[in-house]
């Protein structure tokens, strides 16, 4: 092992801190600064929303002020999840080139099934299902995703060690399409956690996160290193966190789609998550597009592109649309996880249906 990377572990931190302390050591790999780094990190109560989500379509508000749950929006595409103490997270910000796979989607294999070698070994028997879930008997034991901002991988996840499913529930706005595809009467049948599964012989987190590091060493072949977060990531972080990743403007800044106020909304499912297009039009024959706002559990990378995309459309005449998003897609370097050009169109389309 001619390679190394490494290994930080931060503790229960705020779930708005966790979050800015991962973008400042995306920015700080970008930029040469710091080596490849494994993060294990933990949340109090905190829902978290995904990086294109409308924070009060996702997450139960009310219980949450009542029951003195954080809410956080990630710098990751993806559905809401909930997190707390007995939640352990992960995070990777690696070169394209370290792992030595340069796809999306062939990472989020590669990565997922090094997690679930590392939870089997634990003691339980743990498989990678597509397209970021990695499961024991068919129920969730760790969700992942990420994106590239240059050459810098951002992945992360989670091991479902100990937490209350009830209090899970409570916090999220699952959908009832989501729990009807599987065939499951609630979220808390979709999800197992490692006590559930092994009882008293839980282990401790320390022993967790060495299985998990010790997968990584061996899949890709790396050393490990233990280090700490330097005083410049912290300082970037708590900048992050005062002027955008910590501010209720970016954890609510997607909130009342336009629909609420009476404009036009589509829905496309497909492998790589849901997306909703909201959209409101202009001109005498209503044939233009005034503004577009798309949301959803997708994952694409850089996470800008969506914002770039409803910016491009703005102006657009609806028989124009399908061209012009191909070419948007066709011009801009992006990679998505499951999702199409042809995924957004028929969100969009679906959407003009609604006139």
């Amino acid at each position: 092992m001619d390679k190394s990377f490494r290994v930080l572990d931060t503790g229960v931190m705020e779930g708005r801190l966790n979050i800015a302390i991962g973008q400042a050591i995306v920015d700080a790999h970008r930029a040469g600064r710091v080596p490849d780094t494994l993060r294990f990190l933990r949340f109090p109560p905190t829902a978290l929303v995904g990086r294109h989500q409308a924070l009060g379509q996702e997450i139960n508000l009310a219980y949450c002020r009542e029951n003195n749950i954080g809410t956080a929006r990630r710098i990751t595409g993806g559905g809401a999840i909930f997190m707390e103490p007995g939640l352990l997270g992960w995070e990777l910000a690696f070169h394209r080139d370290t792992l030595g796979v340069r796809s999306l989607p062939e990472l989020t294999r590669a990565i997922c099934e090094a997690v679930a070698d590392g939870i089997s070994r634990l003691g339980v028997e743990a498989r990678f299902r597509p397209r970021n879930d990695i499961e024991v008997d068919g129920r969730k034991i760790s969700g992942t995703g990420g994106f590239f901002d240059g050459d810098t991988l951002f992945y992360q996840g989670t091991v479902l060690v100990d937490m209350d499913p009830g209090v899970m529930v409570s916090a999220l706005r699952v959908p009832k399409a989501k729990l009807e595809k599987r065939q499951l009467d609630s979220a808390a049948q979709r999800v197992v956690t490692l006590r559930e599964l092994l009882g008293a012989g839980t282990p401790e987190l320390d022993e967790i996160q060495a299985a998990l590091t010790q997968a990584f060493s061996d899949r890709f072949d790396l050393a490990m290193a233990r280090g700490e977060l330097s005083d410049d990531e912290r300082a970037e972080a708590d900048l992050l966190y005062r002027e955008e990743i910590g501010t209720d403007e970016f954890v609510g800044g997607i909130e009342e789609p336009p629909a609420a106020r009476g404009d036009l909304a589509g829905r496309q499912v497909c492998p790589g998550g849901t997306i909703t297009s909201y959209l409101r039009l202009e001109g005498p024959a209503q044939n233009r597009i005034r503004g577009a706002l798309i949301t959803g559990d997708f994952f694409i990378t850089p996470p800008r592109v969506v914002y770039d995309l409803e910016a491009r459309l703005r102006g657009v005449y609806l028989d124009d649309v399908p061209e012009v998003v191909r070419t948007f897609f066709n011009e801009a370097e992006t990679e998505v996880l499951s999702v199409s050009a042809e995924d957004f169109i028929a969100s969009l389309q679906n959407a003009l249906a609604d006139e």
